[in-house]
């Protein structure tokens, strides 16, 4: 068995050499090699998620919009909470608590 192994590797040596070098040059030199399709696959899935998420986070504004557009509650809540805007009569208290304990 381990004759005629060196046998086809001493008939074939050419062929076996240039299908080395190819599949060397395709896995690491080419412009589409290995390392490169591997970086992109992830980085296809990266941009999947976010797309993803992006997706929801639109939806929510959506609703979130089509709720201050029709409640005039939420809109005064929301422009308290987000702006700190207050009504003439009113005082407005910041309460910040401290994280370190």
């Amino acid at each position: 068995m381990k004759e005629y192994l060196l046998n086809i590797l001493k008939k074939y040596k050419i062929q076996l050499g240039l299908l080395l070098f190819f599949l060397v040059w395709m896995l690491f030199f080419d412009e589409y090699n290995w390392m490169r399709i591997q970086n992109d696959s992830q980085k296809l899935e990266s941009l999947k998620e976010e797309k993803l998420y992006l997706k929801e986070k639109i939806e929510e504004d959506r609703q979130q919009l089509h709720t201050l557009q029709n409640d005039t509650e939420a809109l005064e809540r929301f422009a308290r909470e987000e702006y700190m805007l207050k009504k003439d009569n009113e005082e407005v208290f910041i309460i910040i608590e401290n994280e370190d304990k």
